[in-house]
């Protein structure tokens, strides 16, 4: 096994280049058939976020229970190189909250969903981004009718809840 500096290992981790979690794949897939479009890791927005909408400054983080801390007081720790890991891990949990400060103070919606919810409860997930963007209309040329046929109507995604 080789063994590399600290300094070019992390070199060699910078160049590795990620398509995100299964579990963020999944939200983005999912978000984009209901046609919702977002950016990817925007490095523009501060913290890089997995998913935004910055029309509506709506930022989405896809967090790992065991990276991002869930439980972690009371939570069993690694044994291996235990130190190491609790001092990252603090540090992570530091960071999104830095994060989340961050953005919220430049006016933006900040939504942390851990992977496991992702993976069990994807709709209600769903659902609560939805909450956070406007509904959306569409627009559907009528061509039946010659007469009709350039003129547009509009049609809302959701039912009007107040009928």
């Amino acid at each position: 096994m080789e063994s590399f500096s600290s300094e070019q290992r992390s070199l060699n981790m910078q160049a590795v280049k990620s398509s995100g979690s299964k579990e963020e794949r999944l939200l983005m897939r999912t978000l984009y058939h209901r046609n919702h479009r977002y950016r990817k890791n925007n490095k523009k927005v501060f913290g890089k976020p997995d998913l935004t909408f910055k029309k509506h400054k709506l930022a989405i983080f896809v967090d790992s229970e065991f990276f991002h801390g869930k439980d972690f007081e009371t939570k069993k720790k690694p044994v291996n190189n235990a130190e190491f890991w609790e001092k990252k891990i603090k540090r992570n949990i530091e960071r999104d909250k830095e994060v989340n400060e961050e953005l919220a103070k430049q006016g933006w919606t900040v939504l942390r969903f851990w992977s496991n919810d992702i993976k069990k409860n994807l709709d209600h997930v769903v659902e609560t981004i939805e909450k956070h963007l406007p509904a959306k209309n569409t627009t559907v040329k009528l061509t039946w009718y010659p007469e009709l046929s350039h003129e547009t109507i509009t049609i809302a995604a959701e039912p009007d809840k107040k009928q």
